[in-house]
């Protein structure tokens, strides 16, 4: 009887050393961010008075905790509807396949140690369990995060302009700085729209499905033959769809503008002493600037309350409000991400039950 041997690997290369240290150092941005998050927390925790934030969000009670998830329920939503219009017509999918992951991407985003992107990912794999192709549901997630990111910095842009109406210099000094982040944003944006209309998705199209087995062991679902991630990108930005892609960036400001309404809740309780709409929405838009900036951070972790702690400072509002402030708009991230964790955990294990609509 023959004695069985170990396969023989004949292929001896190897990647280039610079190539291994620099994936190395892409996993290691989330833990790095993520340390870095939490030092920055303690810092502040350190710094400030216990007592008055715990005293502050003590006051804010059940009644406004819960207000402040249900409008982070209707903004997720609507950014979930946001999606779904991006590929309205293109797919058998429905409306609420679309909400349903997009809490599975918020959820992921904001619990687990992926620096603000694995979610996205995933939520376009989870996509193709409802019959849409790899390569549609990739080239949606592209359009959604530029329509997003987009959408977020005219927010941003709106804050830095109502806050120049305010007096004093550090007003104009974060005002200043809000504006020239965007002016490098405004590139950033420009060159990925470029990149995902003059060609080069099919570059990216390799690395988002190596980014994805990080997250996943199994393969990803073959998408339809002849059809790549540029393909459907052309599709998606085809100008006769320009119409339903306006929708999405409406919705997307819409939300936006909707979580102002949780800095107003909170403080409403609170009792802090009464600002404008122009303010929240100055606080709402910089906070959020502040957090996108330092995206490799999962969550925004310790950044989140340094700025509400910098941006309410300007309008007479104390660190220990603004980081039960910041706390208080935490809460849905947890009521809200760990059931989107489990349904994300559910549709995996019921993967194989979820069929691909037959075509008529």
């Amino acid at each position: 009887m023959p004695v069985p041997t170990k396969p023989v690997r004949t292929d001896t290369t190897r990647p280039p050393a610079g190539g291994g240290i620099g994936r190395a150092l892409l996993r290691r941005l989330p833990l790095v961010g993520t340390v870095l998050g939490l030092a920055l927390a303690a810092w502040l925790v350190a710094t400030n008075d216990l007592g008055a934030v715990a005293e502050a969000f003590g006051r804010i009670g059940l009644t406004g905790l819960a207000a402040v998830v249900l409008v982070r329920v209707l903004i997720v939503s609507l950014c979930g509807l946001a999606w779904a219009r991006v590929l309205d017509g293109l797919t058998r999918a429905g409306v609420g396949a679309f909400v349903v992951l997009r809490f599975v991407r918020e959820g992921i985003n904001v619990l687990l140690p992926v620096a603000s992107i694995g979610g996205d990912v995933l939520g376009g794999r989870l996509l193709t369990f409802w019959g849409v192709a790899g390569s549609l549901a990739a080239a949606s997630i592209l359009a959604d995060m530029l329509i997003q990111v987009g959408t977020q910095a005219l927010f941003a842009l709106l804050g830095a302009l109502l806050l120049m109406r305010i007096d004093g210099e550090s007003a104009a000094q974060l005002s200043a700085w809000v504006l020239r982040v965007l002016a490098v944003a405004a590139l950033v944006l420009a060159a990925f729209f470029a990149v995902q209309r003059l060609g080069a998705a099919r570059y990216l199209e390799a690395r988002i499905a190596a980014l994805g087995r990080r997250f996943v062991r199994e393969a990803e679902p073959r998408p339809v033959e002849g059809a790549s991630v540029q393909d459907a990108l052309d599709v998606v930005w085809d100008k006769p769809r320009r119409g339903r892609l306006a929708q999405s960036v409406l919705l997307h400001l819409l939300a936006w503008t909707l979580g102002s309404a949780e800095i107003a809740i909170v403080l409403a309780c609170i009792g802090n002493a009464p600002v404008t709409l122009a303010e929240v929405l100055v606080i709402e838009a910089l906070s959020q600037a502040i957090k996108s900036a330092a995206f490799p951070v999962p969550s925004g972790l310790g950044v989140q309350e340094g700025g509400f702690v910098v941006v309410c400072a300007l309008f007479g509002i104390d660190a220990g409000t603004a980081i039960a402030l910041s706390l208080a708009k935490r809460v849905p991230d947890v009521v809200l991400g760990l059931p989107a964790l489990l349904v994300w955990q559910n549709l995996e294990a019921r993967r194989g039950a979820v069929r691909a609509p037959s075509p008529s």
